[in-house]
């Protein structure tokens, strides 16, 4: 008899508890969540399809009028060139860090130390505006009221002297 209770519990140990422990399951949903239906072949794919259509308009996007001339030809063939010449001259923050990084953390520390600077001074001289505007509007405030008061002295002093 002993025998049958400590198999029933040790079968019942392995069945349920052994594999709870080794393979968890996870938590229910709470009661609110509704369960969504499955999509079919068709809704996938165009899922995927405008996915995928969105992916490419973003690389659209970064890639610019000198690897896409045939978007640009509405514009006149003289613009995309002035464009291209533009960013020759002067390469654009990100492309400068793109080959900073290529060369390692050398190259790199000195493109993220301008740049760090540079954003430190613009913040800098964006604090400084502020604060000269700051002080312009406070002075302005301060002269109306200054403006404000002065003709009721004034009354007040005529008043007294009659």
């Amino acid at each position: 008899m002993k025998l049958k209770v400590v198999y029933r519990k040790v079968s019942d140990y392995i069945r349920y508890d052994l594999k709870e422990i080794v393979l968890p399951s996870s938590l229910p949903d709470p009661p609110h969540v509704v369960k969504r239906r499955k999509l079919t072949w068709h809704e996938r794919f165009l899922v995927l399809k405008e996915a995928s259509r969105l992916y490419a308009a973003s690389w659209v996007r970064d890639i610019g009028p000198e690897l896409r001339p045939n978007d640009y030809k509405k514009q006149g063939d003289a613009e995309p060139k002035k464009q291209v010449k533009e960013t020759e001259n002067e390469p654009s923050v990100l492309e400068d860090l793109a080959v900073a990084a290529r060369g390692g953390m050398e190259t790199l520390r000195p493109a993220l130390h301008r740049l760090y600077m540079t954003r430190a001074s613009h913040y800098k001289d964006a604090l400084a505006s502020f604060i000269k505007g700051y002080h312009e509007g406070l002075q302005q405030v301060m002269q109306s009221k200054a403006e404000s008061e002065a003709p009721a002295d004034e009354a007040d002093k005529s008043k007294k002297t009659t």
